[in-house]
């Protein structure tokens, strides 16, 4: 949940949506993202949308209190059914994120999902997530959470050094991730991801390589492996800045990427987003890819964004003033803009293209289709798929991703 919002109009009062939002819905899902902006600590590389105790000391108040954040966020769920009306679709996917979500109690975060099952109905099969540290919950939790209703959840593992995980100011003990993983699996959790970040200064070859194999090690459905980003902002930038640590180059993060997909790959995990690999289609995070594909899903919590039909909106970002808003009776939403055809386009272009079965050609512009040809023969686009009408990323156009996209969106 990026820390910074971008412009747009306002937001109805009421949060009404245009007239032809919900025009086609019943062919696209819907998903609930729940945003829990309160973590116990700040990691220095971090440029959510989340707050410390200390930070949240005197402003706000009790408004922006975690102890009645569940009640908040469920008269946001109350606000969504007002303003899809009579949208008969159930939801598909809930994704809790944050921030770290298992701060509040399992209770907290059951009638979070209570409330959603209430007012829409949850589809037969739908995928439950939450995010979780792994030192904030233990066995009797994980049964909780599994109880009410959850049947995925994601752990950030980050490294399995403590050197690597002490530059990204990660306060969990290195095993306790994958101690994790175990505990879930007992409560009865049907899937399992590990999050991983590799590209830190100070990290070797043979520390990722480590992480790699403990994440594997650990039995996990589902592993994501991202690059570090360092967010101007950031404790991680100044640090850069004043010559106190490295920072890594491209050609690193490249290496160590390959060195994910070598080693996932043999274990038996594909990959199906840049970032992303799982064991078996039941693995994949179903709420992310209905990110990717565009479908529909409302963002509920402080800074979260939504899109329906092709509108798409953004909270206010303090859980004071998120909590007022809801009080009075009124959106939170701080701005929303419209998206035209061609913004929807280009969007579906720089998605799907991420996926492994990538985006259909005839999205393309003349200037992206050519664009595509001469990837093909760079050898970045698979040869087979683009004779079939898709643009699929080869595993080189995974590490140029984002360069082939510029070049397809024109």
């Amino acid at each position: 949940m990026p820390s910074v919002l971008p412009d747009g109009e306002p937001v109805p009062h009421d949060g009404s949506l245009p007239a032809d939002a919900l025009a086609g819905a019943a062919d696209r899902p819907l998903g609930f993202y729940l945003h829990v902006p309160y973590c116990a600590t700040r990691c220095g590389y971090c440029d959510f949308n989340t707050y410390t105790a200390n930070e949240l000391r005197g402003s706000g108040g009790a408004l922006a209190s975690r102890d009645n954040y569940a009640q908040t966020l469920v008269e946001e769920v109350r606000l969504a059914r007002k303003v899809l009306g009579d949208d008969p679709r159930p939801v598909e996917t809930v994704f809790v994120g944050g921030g770290t979500p298992t701060l509040l109690r399992a209770a907290d975060l059951g009638r979070m999902l209570a409330a959603i099952r209430e007012e829409f109905g949850l589809a037969d099969g739908a995928e439950i997530t939450t995010e979780a540290n792994p030192e904030s919950v233990d066995p009797e939790y994980l049964g909780e959470l599994r109880a009410s209703g959850f049947n995925r959840v994601s752990f950030g593992m980050q490294s399995a050094r403590q050197h690597v995980l002490k530059i990204l100011d990660r306060t969990h003990t290195p095993g306790r991730p994958e101690a994790c993983v175990g505990e879930a699996r007992a409560a009865g959790f049907e899937h399992v991801n590990l999050d991983l970040i590799y590209g830190t200064p100070g990290e070797s070859d043979e520390d990722w390589q480590a992480s790699l194999d403990a994440a594997i090690a650990a039995g996990p459905d589902h592993v994501s492996a991202y690059a570090l980003i360092v967010e101007e902002g950031t404790q991680l930038a100044r640090r850069i800045r004043r010559g106190e640590i490295p920072m890594t180059d491209d050609d690193v993060h490249a290496d160590r990427y390959l060195m994910a997909e070598e080693t996932l790959s043999r274990a038996g995990f594909g990959w199906y987003e840049v970032s992303n690999w799982a064991t078996s289609q039941p693995g994949r995070c179903r709420h992310n890819e209905l990110y990717w594909r565009g479908a529909d899903w409302w963002g509920a919590g402080p800074g979260a964004h939504s899109h329906v039909g092709g509108v798409r909106w953004w909270n206010v970002k303090h859980p004071g003033a998120y909590a007022q808003a809801l009080a009075e009776g009124r959106s939170p939403g701080a701005g929303r803009e419209i998206l035209s055809a061609e913004d929807r386009r280009v969007e579906r272009i720089l998605l799907e293209l991420r996926l492994s079965d990538g985006c259909p050609l005839d999205l393309l512009a003349p200037a992206g289709a050519r664009a595509a040809a001469r990837h093909v023969a760079d050898g970045l686009l698979e040869a087979g798929p683009y004779e079939a009408g898709r643009a699929v990323l080869t595993l080189r156009g995974r590490l140029l991703a984002d360069a082939v996209v510029r070049d397809l969106v024109d």
